[in-house]
């Protein structure tokens, strides 16, 4: 559904298994905004959803990379950056 990728499905379950959310994983439209009004996630779900990160994929996302809000706009903008650093590009 919504046109997601297979990694884009499986970082969408591992959103909704770590922030225990009560949604389909097919539910999140890719290119939908995560925070406020997306999915209405805040910064303590930024901070849940960067350990999970690091602890399936390896891939460091830090507090204070002035980069957060573009790395964590949509699911499709968090699955090419986790893509990207898990390949080093």
């Amino acid at each position: 559904m919504a046109g997601q990728t297979e990694f884009e499905r499986e970082l969408a379950g591992l959103l909704v298994t770590s922030l225990n959310l009560s949604l389909d994983p097919g539910a999140i439209v890719p290119d939908a905004p995560l925070f406020r009004e997306g999915l209405g996630l805040d910064s303590i779900d930024m901070l849940e959803i960067a350990l999970a990160v690091s602890r399936q994929y390896g891939v460091e996302l830090r507090a204070d990379d002035p980069d957060n809000q573009t790395i964590f706009s949509s699911l499709r903008s968090l699955a090419a950056v986790i893509a990207a650093r898990r390949t080093g590009a």
